[in-house]
């Protein structure tokens, strides 16, 4: 495909721009660590823990931190409440190093603070998708085996039927009215509320001592079968994401000719609206982690909705907006578009769901002052695993880039072997962004890792430069506009119908949100259902995102291979085709 540039391009070759940027004394210098018995590769500078990142937050002082339907949180107030209540949970709840707490609750201003209070005494932070049940909520707090939990109006609603089934865990509620919580106490309870924040004096946060490779954080990912898998990852981890993130615009420069000089701290300050959510690692760690490293204001909204965010981009003059590529589509086709003033924006950018090709093109020649970016990787990676940019996103749109300098990423053949260049298999990932396993799950561990590698689950290949492709997923897992989607939870909710003799979901591919849930039903002899019953039906157990858009009706048996199994790839063939028009 012909590259889109305004100047001669490539001015260098992808191998002279990584030897440049990791050259003895270079920014993204790497040096070899032993870590769980084996050497890995990580970054020579950059912070070595969480605790040290907040704590270098200090310095942006008076700058905006957290925009949220009016209400601003400036960096020196967030400190504030932070620090507080990093002595509160020592001092009243006890919570050491290694103790698990919760956060339950949307992108409220709040979230930040319980999760920077959490890893900054070295517990171990552990988001719960917002948009759960009460049991599934339940389920990730028990099985973290969390000391406290704490949850907004909405989550603890749910939890409270649930209270004596924690497991131990203590409620603390955020942003509820005192006659919905009874006896929980607030956070507003232990730190004062938001309009305090400025008046704490007691900057000190207990004295703890970190090392880079101690539990940080967990993170519930949904898998192919079962429930949410708890991905548990270090400081190291976390922190290697941000300077992953940082490579990808410093690769850019060089490639095109321009030179790279890094953050320049006293520059006017970038704004980034954040529609992803922070139990997300895209909104967590390629977000709220390199805001506080860089000192960015972030734009928080209480629900995505594409309107709403091109008024904020034109209110708080957005530089800078990231989530899933379905967000993105819904900008530029929004009718309020046209009529924002949208001169601030200087980047978009996107992963954690398939992006169609036309998704960079299109922003390309909406937005000529910039690029978009891509990302690839996942909970098990800490957020950014490889990155495509530029003019070279432009050159191949449908590759999810290079792999960053400290990742190693290779394509495996079923009988474990390594594939040859552009041969395809499974995406495996190792370096020091992967994280240590799945919390109290040996079984998945065993099968998702292997020798400090992660078994992605991707199909993929890598060509002879080191551009990676992601073809399709081996998982049976959908992943509609960035959430991850349990095949069998679905098949299982539309299984208890009376009517339902056999059930398969797939995914089935949708242009703005990479994915929608589809299912094939086979209905029992003499027994009638319609799509909009069975759907109304699996609205009763399941969040709204997972209820089938698409359910076709059949009478004759699956198409299924020699041991019995529905052959869930023909279904999905014939699934699109009968969707097609004529």
């Amino acid at each position: 495909m012909t590259t889109i540039s305004e100047k001669p391009w490539p001015a260098a070759t992808v191998t002279d721009v990584f030897r440049a940027l990791t050259a003895d004394g270079a920014p993204f210098e790497m040096e070899t660590r032993i870590i769980c018995g084996r050497p890995v590769r990580v970054y020579k500078q950059g912070f070595t823990d969480l605790r040290a990142l907040f704590l270098a937050s200090r310095r942006w002082g008076e700058r905006d931190f957290l925009v949220f339907e009016g209400e601003r949180l400036t960096y020196d107030e967030h400190f504030r409440a932070v620090a507080a209540l990093a002595r509160v949970l020592v001092a009243r709840y006890g919570i050491a190093r290694g103790d698990r707490i919760a956060i339950a609750m949307r992108n409220f201003p709040e979230w930040p603070i319980v999760f920077w209070a959490a890893v900054s005494i070295g517990a171990v932070a552990t988001p719960l998708n917002a948009w759960g049940t009460g049991d599934d909520l339940a389920y990730g707090i028990v099985n973290a085996g969390c000391k406290l939990a704490f949850a907004d109006a909405e989550r603890l609603e749910r939890l409270l039927p649930l209270r004596g089934e924690l497991g131990g865990a203590e409620l603390i509620a955020v942003r509820t009215p005192a006659g919905q919580r009874g006896d929980i106490p607030a956070l507003a309870d232990l730190i004062g509320p938001p309009s305090g924040y400025a008046a704490l004096t007691d900057l000190s946060l207990p004295d703890v001592v970190i090392d880079p490779e101690d539990d940080a954080t967990i993170f519930y990912t949904s898998g192919t079968t079962g429930r949410p898998k708890g991905a548990l990852g270090t400081h190291r981890n976390a922190v290697t994401n941000i300077l992953n993130v940082d490579f990808s615009a410093a690769f850019m420069a060089l490639r095109r000719g321009d030179g790279w000089a890094g953050d320049n701290p006293a520059a006017p300050q970038k704004t980034v609206l954040l529609p992803a959510p922070f139990f997300h690692v895209t909104g967590c760690h390629s977000t709220l982690l390199i805001a506080l490293a860089k000192g960015r204001k972030i734009v928080l909204m209480y629900k995505w909705n594409p309107e709403r965010a091109l008024e904020l981009i034109e209110q708080e003059r957005v530089t800078n907006t990231t989530g899933v590529p379905s967000m993105a589509w819904q900008l530029l086709e929004s009718p309020d578009f046209a009529r924002r003033d949208l001169s601030s924006i200087e980047g978009i950018s996107y992963g954690g769901a398939a992006a169609a090709p036309e998704l960079t093109l299109k922003v390309r020649q909406t937005f000529k002052r910039f690029f978009p970016r891509q990302g690839y990787g996942a909970t098990e990676t800490s957020a950014v695993t490889s990155n495509n940019c530029g003019e070279d996103y432009q050159a191949r749109p449908d590759s999810v880039g290079l792999a960053t300098p400290v990742c190693d990423v290779k394509v495996v053949r079923a009988d474990g072997s390594t594939a040859a260049t552009g041969e395809i298999g499974e995406i495996w990932i190792s370096g020091p962004n992967v994280v240590k396993g799945y919390w109290n799950n040996p079984e998945a561990t065993a099968n998702g890792f292997a020798d400090g590698w992660y078994r992605t689950g991707d199909v993929g290949r890598i060509d002879a430069e080191g551009f990676i492709y992601v073809l399709d997923r081996i998982k049976d897992m959908l992943i509609r506009g960035g959430e991850n989607i349990y095949c069998v939870e679905v098949e299982a909710a539309l299984f208890t119908h009376s009517a339902v003799l056999e059930a398969a979901v797939i995914g089935i591919p949708d242009r703005v949100l990479g994915e929608e849930v589809g299912a094939v039903v086979q209905l029992k002899p003499g027994m009638t259902a319609t799509a909009d019953e069975l759907r109304a039906h699996a609205a009763g157990q399941l969040a709204a995102h997972k209820v089938p858009k698409r359910i076709e009706i059949r009478r004759d048996d699956f198409p299924r291979n020699a041991s019995g199994k529905i052959l869930k790839r023909q279904l999905r063939a014939e699934l699109i085709a009968d969707a097609a028009p004529a």
